[in-house]
Order: C-alpha cells, then sequence, then structure tokens
C-alpha cells in the first residue's frame, strides 16, 4: 500500500497540467499580416517551425544506445463498441483500420528482420487475430477483417485479457529479442476477470515495454502501466495526429537495461538460405502454409513470398527457400524455422536494419545568409534565396559540408538514412577502405 501511495504522490508532484487547467490562450496572434499585408509569410513560418521541432526530436533520438534490431510487437486493438464513435472521421473504426494498414506496411520497411502480431478485444475478451510473424499482408488481412466490420466491435474491452495474451507469446522470446505491446484503445473502460496491477508486474519482470495510444481521452490505468514498463502513453486529437503517434512506434525504442539481455546477447545464430528454382528442387511440402486449410495444390519456382503473400491454399511447392541446417522448405523471408528454430533471413534484410545503429549525424544548422559556399540546396537544387517563403535556417553536413534545405534534411534522416553529399564524395570511399 506504501508502494501504490508513493507512486500516486510521485505522479501528482510532477507538475504536469491539463489542458483546460492552463492560462487562457490567444492562439491567433500568432499570425501576423507582412508588409503588404498578405498571411503566407505567417502560415509558412509556422510550417516551418513545426518541421524544426520535428527533426530536433529525430536528431535527439540518434543519441548512442543501444536499440532493439529483432523486435516482437504485439499490437493491441480495442474493438469495442466505442470505436463506433464518429470523433474521427467517417468512424473511429474505419479511420484506425486504414492508419494501422499504413502502420503495419512501414513497420515491416523499416524492421525487416522484426514480427508482429494482432490480438483484438471485445465482448470482455481477448483473441489472436494473428500470430507472430514477418508476413505484412496477413497482419493487413487480420485487421481488415476483424475491425473493418461495423457488427463486429461490441462490449466493453478486456485490457488484461488482451495483456494476458499478448504476454503468453512474448515471455517465450530469447532475451535479446524486443519485446513490445502496443496498445490502442477508444473505450474509458475496461472489464477485467482479475486484478490487473499484477498483470502489470508481470510485464515488467518479463522485460515487456507497453505503449497506449488512447482515442479518447487519459485513463489513469495506463498511465500506470506505461510508467511501470518504461513505455509511453498518448491521447490523440484527431486522426493526423493518431497516425503521428501510430509512426512513432516504427522506429525501435531504446532496449530496456536487463542484466539477462546483456550476458546472452552476444552472438546470434541466423541462417541465409538461397532461392532455389523449381528446375533444381524437388517437390516439398512448404512450412509457410503447414496450417493452411486448402489442399495440396502443385506450384513452381521461387518468388520471394507471392505464396504466402494472399494465404493461398498451395502447400506443395517446387523450389523455395531452403533452411540450410534442416533443409526445411520455406516461400517468403525472414522467417523462424519450425523445425530447429534457426532465424532465416537474406543480407538486403540485414542490411536494411543496419542504419538504425549508426543514423546519420545531425546536420549543423546556420542561417541562411551564412551559407558560404552555396546558394541552392544540395540533394533538391532548391534556391534558398530567391523563394519568397525561403528557409531563415539551412543544414550542414559535418562530413561533406554541403548544404540542404530542411525538407531535404528531414527526408534524409527520416526515410534515406545516409547523407547524399557523403555518398558522391570520393573521400568518404577512401576513408572507409583504410
Amino acid at each position: 500500500m506504501s508502494d501504490a501511495a508513493a507512486a500516486a504522490a510521485a505522479e501528482e508532484e510532477d507538475g504536469k497540467e491539463y489542458r483546460w487547467e492552463t492560462g487562457y490562450e490567444k492562439t491567433w496572434e500568432a499570425i501576423r499580416e507582412d508588409e503588404d499585408g498578405m498571411l503566407e509569410g505567417a502560415v509558412a513560418e509556422m510550417v516551418q517551425r513545426a518541421k524544426r521541432r520535428r527533426l530536433a526530436a529525430l536528431s535527439a533520438s540518434a543519441g548512442h544506445v543501444r536499440l532493439g534490431m529483432m523486435r516482437h510487437v504485439c499490437l493491441v486493438v480495442d474493438c469495442s463498441d466505442a470505436m463506433l464513435d464518429q470523433d474521427l472521421k467517417p468512424t473511429r473504426h474505419i479511420c484506425a483500420t486504414k492508419l494501422l494498414e499504413g502502420f503495419i506496411d512501414e513497420f515491416f520497411d523499416q524492421n525487416p528482420i522484426g514480427q508482429l502480431g494482432v490480438v483484438v478485444t471485445r465482448n470482455k475478451r481477448a483473441e489472436q487475430a494473428s500470430v507472430l510473424g514477418g508476413n505484412a499482408q496477413k497482419h493487413v488481412a487480420a485487421v481488415r477483417a476483424h475491425l473493418a466490420r461495423p457488427e463486429y466491435c461490441s462490449g466493453e474491452p478486456s485490457l488484461q485479457n488482451a495483456l494476458q495474451l499478448a504476454l503468453a507469446s512474448l515471455r517465450t522470446l530469447p532475451p535479446h529479442a524486443s519485446r513490445e505491446v502496443v496498445v490502442l484503445l477508444a473505450s474509458l473502460t475496461t472489464c477485467d476477470p482479475g486484478d490487473i496491477t499484477a498483470t502489470i508486474q508481470s510485464l515488467k519482470e518479463s522485460g515487456v515495454r507497453v505503449s497506449v495510444i488512447g482515442v479518447a481521452a487519459e485513463v489513469r490505468v495506463c498511465t500506470q502501466l506505461c510508467r511501470e514498463t518504461g513505455g509511453s502513453y498518448s491521447v490523440a486529437l484527431d486522426d493526423r495526429h493518431l497516425r503521428d503517434l501510430l509512426k512513432e512506434h516504427v522506429l525501435p525504442p531504446p532496449a530496456l537495461t536487463s542484466r539477462a539481455a546483456a550476458d546472452e546477447a552476444a552472438l546470434v545464430k541466423m541462417g541465409f538460405p538461397h532461392s532455389t528454382g523449381a528446375q533444381q528442387a524437388h517437390l516439398s511440402i512448404c512450412l509457410c502454409h503447414l496450417d493452411s486449410s486448402g489442399g495440396g495444390e502443385v506450384t513452381g519456382g521461387a518468388n520471394g513470398g507471392s505464396g504466402a503473400a494472399d494465404g493461398g491454399d498451395c502447400k506443395l511447392r517446387a523450389g523455395g527457400y531452403f533452411c540450410p541446417q534442416c533443409r526445411s522448405n520455406y516461400c517468403q523471408l525472414p522467417a523462424e524455422c519450425r523445425v530447429c528454430g534457426l532465424t532465416l533471413i537474406s543480407a538486403p534484410h540485414l542490411a536494411r536494419s543496419y542504419h538504425h545503429l549508426f543514423p546519420v549525424r545531425a546536420f549543423t544548422q546556420l542561417p541562411a545568409a551564412e551559407r558560404h559556399h552555396s546558394s541552392a540546396c544540395f540533394a533538391c537544387r532548391k534556391s534558398l534565396v530567391t523563394s519568397a517563403a525561403a528557409d531563415k535556417f539551412v543544414y550542414e553536413c559535418e562530413k561533406c559540408h554541403q548544404v540542404f534545405c530542411l525538407d531535404c534534411d528531414l527526408f534524409i534522416h527520416d526515410t534515406l538514412h545516409t547523407c547524399p553529399g557523403c555518398t558522391v564524395d570520393q573521400r568518404t570511399f577512401q576513408q572507409l577502405s583504410s
């Protein structure tokens, strides 16, 4: 009882105020007319200020911290009747379906060797919509099948049952794997069969990070859940804000400091199978479709996952990706061998996960008047002086000393993950070779 009282006292003393508790703000005074009586300059300045805040957040997250490359994320989706509200247009469940589809695709684009599973909760129960796996289209189909139908959203959610189901699938993972739970909660209530604080303690002891994205309002039990497990808790204001909150969980978070993980995460054994065509291989059962309910249709070739992408019924295949350890057949990568447990990936998958560990350094912000040697952005060639809404600041790379505009700086750090100036500079390759 003393620990709970201390936690409540710490929460009350943090000094955080709600929006309705703050003073009266005249937000319209931030927009001022220029000399010609136009508002374009003020609006452009507000847009540039928002972009600079996002760039500062990206630079702050690019420190020398330990990240979990092999992410295992369990996505918990609230399918209660609260999803039928219309504060998000047209309704919450339609808006959430579209945003979750984009989140799943972007998650596997940025984390090619990660795995994701979907858990839905409604009618005071929780069920597994899709198991942990690396097939993005399978998870998208599961979200559409459960969340896109209005008649499916009914009853109250059970946060405790959903967390226990997610914990059951994440508890058996090796210590070097990142264990995360992302909850999309639309209801203000939860109907649980027992004490949820015991479930929160189990999640904390198992090293599972839980983050909650609320659609309605802040809930105290979710605040405690995220604080105890080291996750984040946010409430969406509109559909764009919800999209940005989901996007924050695409990049891998800092790994939890665990002594067991630090001791056992020295080397991870992986297999790199090669694609074998129908002419070089014999007929074999594809273990990706071992649980499929259809018949044994014979197919040929290894197309890198076309059979698993549509969730087809074909099981018997000529060709595919064969495990180098037990010779089991798979039609897509990455995958975990069901026979020997070896992690099967390809070299491009590993290379695409490399940029999270060594991100591009933050560029130096300089006033546009001090651009010295260049009057145009090195990447997009946009003029930095002739535009009416020209940027007040430019950004210079510390290595190649090329100058970029704000939009290109965001694109380089958020999507490209490599500096174009350093890429075309021959001195960069000479330093890498030496």
